[in-house]
């Protein structure tokens, strides 16, 4: 009766499914063992339980006679299953249709139906779903088209998927904020070797890097695939390497990753970007440049700034807003150090240039004016004005992205994917834009360098926490002479002055004020009559005195309420003499009442309206900012230099008199030396008692750990097999919520320890042995290797 042709077994929910789907009739069912014929071929289905609870079953495809080859039956003894089933062609067809009338509920139903009869649909259908759920940029759409893609990669079926909707799917998932699958795309296209161009993949990069885990995947990224490329690996004569060579990052690429580590904190991340780039043949342009100074000043690389300042002087196209950049970097670079005198010396520069500047426009159009040239007098100062123009029109990022959208099947006809290069481009506009809104101490009128109100708030704070009042005093009043001229009381140094009597630094107030007598610079007398009041009231009857006289050598007069003030604080101090000398000096001097209030109004108006003048800012900063340890910077870039030679002996000697000398190591210490230790490779103990300091300062000190550095003690655990240790730094950054890539994890688990503890658990085994067992089982199942 039967000519077996084939076998398969089928779940309980597929016969569920099949039975209870409206395509299908349901005459009646009275026994287990029935045949029907399925797309004109019968089909015979022995069951070994009640239908109401059905276990696996066996389905045998063959010929019957009896039954005509266009009915769709089921035929048992006792009745008959009618059913209308699906042709798998016709199936697909459905699909693509309802994704070309972007019906994507109906899409997403015929393909889970085509996944429960025959797997996945033709090669076009599959994608055709990738690219057409990924044209929507719905979440929702884009997860279902990931989880098809990792189905595929699950059950060895890749060779569905084609290379161009894969990198568009990527792309949108990028620009969804979804930069996790976004990357495991790029990363599983790679493995496959259908390689993205750099046109393509960078700017995917783009967007990703508009999100902080997002910009630590680039980076990441960029060092994977630089990899491949280091050290002339790949030879770029032979043809057969084109596809790969097209890969290959360039410029762009490597700006977008730099400046999203620099947006989002990642900076020791952006150094090993830094150190990949000449053995790569990457040779920085003016965006490179100037990104390359941002991350040498954050991480206090003043040297390294040093050297590229002569390559930042001889560039020909560089803007005045990129100069700008530099120069702040570097002024930055020189404060945390507490290079002072170099500081105080860049800003007196840039005033000294500034005037010449003026004075040279003022002649040319005094000249062009008596002339009565009706040209415009050329002005080279315009080009950053122009950036920062455009720069302006980039706030509206959603606007921008959306505006440069395409379609899959015009993004198909772009074989280059230049479109793509060009949205990268723009993007990386944008990311320089928000890293230009970061430079606060330096700013380009008409193309010309200036220093802001910040810069010398934090030169004064850093002069007088070093106590060096005279180095500020003379700082300020040559900086007065090089700027505009403005009233006695209100130079820069005189609200210095009225600051520190503000912040009861009486001493530093009047060692600036005995500075301005010494250097001739004459002054109001509200500033003497501000100080004599703070000392009366803190009585310091010496100092009043002393001052006293210092006014009256100045040729200053003192109010009356000053007056006032100093003989209250003799009668307090019975000092009835005193108090009597002071009111005769008052009456003969003929001193009017209501006299100067200036001081206190000025000291209210900062209180109440938190004004943006000089002194309320110096306030603020002194009152929050933290005391800069110039030391840490300087031990830090020892260790650093060190580690990076390998010397490692040397560094554990520096990292040990750096502690003896006071200065606390940071995390940006112990990164160095865990990246130092990982580099000569073995060294996992000395990590492993580093790691135990680390906690240490964690539960005792205030002492944050940042990403970068437990991300590469997590690297350096892992690739040792030390998975307890692994897994209690899992648990720091877990607890913090930090982003870890569970990807480059499960590669690294893969690549040394794939056979790890994959038989059974032996039957004897100690304590030790059974808690290491279950912290790499642990881990392992953590990356999503169960």
């Amino acid at each position: 009766m039967w000519n077996l042709r084939r076998q398969v077994s089928v779940s309980p929910s597929f016969i569920h499914s099949l039975l209870n789907d409206s395509y299908y009739k349901i005459a009646g069912v009275s026994r287990h063992q029935f045949s029907a014929y399925w797309s004109n071929k019968p089909v015979s289905v022995v069951v070994d339980s009640p239908l109401n609870s059905l276990g696996k079953l066996t389905l045998f495809f063959g010929q019957q006679s009896g039954f005509p080859p266009s009915s769709r039956s089921f035929s048992t003894t006792t009745g008959t299953i009618l059913v209308q089933a699906r042709d798998s062609a016709k199936l697909n067809l459905e699909i693509q249709n309802a994704i070309d009338e972007h019906r994507y509920v109906d899409a997403w139903k015929l393909f889970d139906q085509h996944m429960q009869m025959e797997g996945f649909p033709r090669k076009s259908v599959v994608n055709s779903l990738l690219t057409g759920f990924a044209e929507s940029l719905d979440v929702q759409w884009l997860e279902k088209a990931f989880g098809m893609v990792e189905q595929a990669f699950e059950e060895s079926k890749q060779n569905l998927l084609e290379k161009e909707p894969l990198i568009y799917l990527s792309l949108s998932l990028a620009k969804c904020g979804l930069p996790v699958p976004a990357s495991t795309i790029l990363r599983k296209l790679i493995e496959m070797e259908q390689f993205p161009p750099v046109t393509a993949w960078s700017a995917i990069l783009a967007h990703m890097s508009l999100t902080a885990p997002g910009a630590y995947l680039a980076a990441e990224l960029i060092l994977e695939i630089g990899y491949l490329f280091q050290d002339g690996r790949v030879d770029p004569r032979k043809k057969s390497n084109a596809p790969l060579i097209a890969m290959k990052p360039n410029n762009t690429a490597f700006s977008i990753a730099l400046v999203g580590c620099l947006l989002f904190g990642t900076t020791r991340k952006a150094e090993q970007l830094l150190d990949m780039m000449p053995r790569i043949t990457i040779k920085a342009d003016a965006n490179l440049l100037i990104v390359m100074a941002h991350i040498y000043e954050r991480n206090g690389r003043r040297e390294e700034l040093r050297k590229l300042q002569r390559h930042i002087d001889e560039a020909y196209n560089l803007t005045d807003i990129q100069f700008r950049q530099f120069y702040n970097c570097l002024l930055t670079c020189h404060l945390k150090f507490g290079d002072l005198i170099s500081a105080s010396n860049m800003v007196l520069e840039m005033l000294r240039k500034a005037k010449e500047a003026r004075n040279s426009l003022a002649a040319a159009t005094l000249v062009l004016d008596a002339g009565g040239n009706d040209n415009r007098f050329p002005n080279v100062w315009t080009s950053g004005q122009k950036y920062g123009q455009e720069s302006g029109g980039l706030g509206n990022h959603d606007s921008l992205i959306k505006s440069q959208i395409i379609s899959y099947e015009e993004l198909s006809r772009d074989r280059h994917f230049l479109k793509l290069g060009n949205e990268a481009s723009n993007l990386l506009d944008i990311l320089l834009a928000k890293l230009l809104m970061q430079v606060e101490l330096i700013t380009t009128k008409r193309g010309i360098l200036q220093p802001t109100e910040t810069i010398f708030v934090r030169l004064v704070k850093a002069f007088l926490e070093a106590g060096k009042t005279k180095d500020l005093a003379e700082f300020l009043i040559k900086a007065e002479k090089e700027d505009s001229p403005v009233s006695n009381d209100d130079s820069a140094l005189v609200h210095v002055i009225n600051s520190c009597i503000s912040l009861g630094w009486l001493d530093q107030a009047h060692d600036l004020l005995d500075e301005m007598r010494f250097a001739g610079v004459r002054t109001g007398s509200s500033v003497y009559s501000s100080l004599l009041k703070a000392y009366c009231k803190a009585n310091r009857t010496g100092e009043v005195t002393s001052l006293l006289q210092d006014a009256q050598k100045a040729g200053i007069q003192l109010d009356t309420s000053c007056y006032e003030t100093m003989i209250g604080s003799r009668v307090l101090q019975k000092d009835t003499p005193g108090a009597l000398s002071l009111f005769k000096e008052m009456k003969e001097a003929k001193i009017p009442r209501g006299g100067n209030q200036e001081f206190e109004k000025l000291v209210k108006g900062c209180a109440e309206n938190g004004e943006g003048g000089l002194m309320a800012k110096l306030l603020r900063e002194i009152k929050e900012g933290q005391k800069l340890d110039s030391g840490v910077h300087d031990w830090n870039n020892v260790i650093y230099f060190f580690c990076k030679k390998r010397l490692m002996q040397d560094a554990e000697k520096a990292l040990k008199k750096m502690r003896s000398l006071g200065h606390a190591p940071n995390a940006q210490t112990f990164h160095s030396m865990v990246t130092g230790y990982a580099a000569i490779g073995g060294n996992y103990t000395e990590v492993t008692e580093l790691w135990g300091e680390m906690k240490a300062l964690a539960s005792s000190t205030p002492m944050k750990f940042d990403q970068e550095l437990l991300d590469s003690v997590l690297y350096t655990f892992v690739r040792g097999g030390f998975f307890v240790r692994a897994n209690e730094v899992v648990d720091m950054m877990e607890k913090g919520n930090m982003f870890v890539d569970k990807y480059k994890y499960r590669t690294l688990f893969l690549k040394y320890h794939k056979t790890l503890y994959k038989g059974k658990a032996p039957k004897f085994q100690t304590e030790a042995q059974l808690k290491k067992r279950e912290a790499a089982l642990n881990f392992k199942k953590w990356v999503g290797l169960n």
